[in-house]
């Protein structure tokens, strides 16, 4: 055998190896037949001295090198390794078409679904707005009785009344056919109550009552005038038949209609015993000059109440209490008796009357039996709250609003004249809690727990 024919055999065997440890499939045999082929091609490129070399040298090795890069080329350009890549390479997105392809469904895609009727838990007809910081756990009472009666729950909380009326137009957006609300300010409340009946939205007051509007279907309540008497009741017991007593008479804010319901019922109570000296109004000028009236025009409410709101707020509260005892004197003080409007006012004011050191001793009212006034009833600084069980007005109201969507009316015990309309109203009964009956109005029924408070108080366990 030539040197020639030994040097084809190695070059053919060579580039056989280099393909088949290749990282692709190739196809060997083509590849080789190629190379013998225009193995005389190669054999011109090499000059004749080298053939003659006993062994493969430097020579040989670029030689072979140079080959190889030849044939590689070659194959990349023909495509046998075009799948070999040192990197992947991503594909290229579809373009959208702009006016997509016609798609014909078949019998069966066509071919629509039983209809299956809406829950009515998944329809929630019933809205519900509250103001937010109002009675605790008051959201989740309603989201509760809602779910139980199968229609859901949308609750919202709004901080004033430009983010109520918002609320209203959400909930109306939703599909809601009850609405329940109780406003920030009854009169401000009007147009968003004007905006559910325009929608066709059956309008429930919760609590607290919705003015000069004809928009209002229904109202749950408490009987205020009930709640302002018994607080009255309280100071006139604990005065007995003692005469000059101190009185201070607080309110709560005058876009609540509520205020007005509790003073009125308040002073109907203790004017006898304003009239016959029993008691010394000490810190609103207003009140004395109509101390002589049996009753108040709404007018003359809202002039005293002027005079000695609170806004249903701790601070106002506190600051309004300093100020009336900053200009009093000491006759003044002593033993004084206070017609506080809630328990949250009450804390303030009767932190403001134990701070002054000629006020010997102080009897405050309250009401909605908020738990850190049951402690001050339990501690001696608070004398007494009205509970208005929340369970009740949440559970009244939405049974109301049943009725309205089952198309039924709901059965009113009174009415409440908005200054537009006579609203059917229910009015709930509250319960007179002192410290002597903490135990069976709060605790034995639930509300509260023994746990929730320190100290001890008649019937504890």
């Amino acid at each position: 055998m030539s040197e020639r024919d030994l040097f084809e055999r190695r070059l053919e065997a060579a580039v056989r190896g280099f393909v088949e440890t290749a990282p692709t499939e190739i196809d060997a045999a083509r590849l080789t037949d190629s190379v013998a082929t225009n193995a005389p091609r190669v054999r011109r490129l090499v000059p004749r001295p080298v053939w003659r070399l006993p062994n493969f040298g430097f020579a040989w090795i670029l030689v072979v090198a140079a080959l190889l890069a030849m044939l590689g080329m070659g194959l990349f350009a023909s495509g046998a390794l075009r799948d070999v890549h040192l990197l992947p390479v991503p594909p290229t997105p579809n373009r959208t078409l702009e006016t997509p392809p016609a798609v014909i469904a078949s019998p069966v895609a066509t071919t629509p679904a039983p209809s299956v009727p809406a829950s009515p838990s998944a329809l929630a007809p019933i809205g519900v707005v509250l103001p937010s910081n109002w009675v605790p756990g008051e959201q989740a009472r309603f989201q509760d009785a809602l779910k139980a009666t199968g229609y859901g729950a949308q609750v919202l909380s709004s901080q004033d009344s430009v983010t109520e009326r918002a609320d209203v137009k959400t909930l109306i957006s939703r599909g809601i056919k009850v609405l329940i609300l109780a406003p920030q300010d009854g009169a401000a409340a009007a147009a968003a109550a004007d905006a559910a009946r325009a929608a066709g939205v059956t309008v429930i007051a919760n609590d607290r009552l919705i003015l000069n509007t004809a928009a209002v279907d229904y109202y749950v309540t408490f009987d205020c005038l009930a709640v302002g008497a018994a607080q009255a009741q309280y100071l006139i017991d604990k005065a007995g038949a003692t005469k000059g007593n101190n009185l201070y008479l607080y309110a709560g804010a005058a876009s609540d209609d509520n205020s007005f319901l509790f003073l009125e019922g308040a002073w109907e109570t203790l004017q006898p015993r304003i009239a016959d000296g029993t008691f010394v109004i000490r810190n609103s000028s207003l009140a004395v000059g109509l101390q002589a009236n049996a009753t108040l025009t709404r007018d003359q409410q809202g002039r005293i109440i002027g005079q000695v709101t609170t806004n249903w707020d701790f601070s106002t509260a506190r600051t309004v209490a300093v100020s009336n005892l900053a200009v009093l004197p000491p006759t003044a003080k002593g033993t004084v008796f206070i017609l506080a409007p809630n328990d949250t006012t009450a804390r303030a004011i009767a932190d403001a009357f134990a701070a002054d050191r000629e006020v010997t001793t102080s009897y405050v009212t309250g009401q909605d039996a908020d738990k850190a006034s049951v402690q001050y009833i339990i501690d001696g600084r608070q004398g007494m709250t009205v509970f208005k069980d929340p369970r009740t007005r949440v559970k009244d109201a939405v049974a109301a609003a049943v009725a309205f969507l089952k198309g039924g009316t709901p059965a009113a015990t009174t009415t409440y004249n908005n200054g537009a309309i006579d609203v059917p109203a229910r009015l709930l009964p509250s319960v007179t809690v002192t410290r002597d009956n903490v135990q069976a109005a709060l605790i034995d029924s639930g509300y509260y727990l023994a746990t929730d408070f320190t100290g001890t108080w008649p019937g504890k366990p």
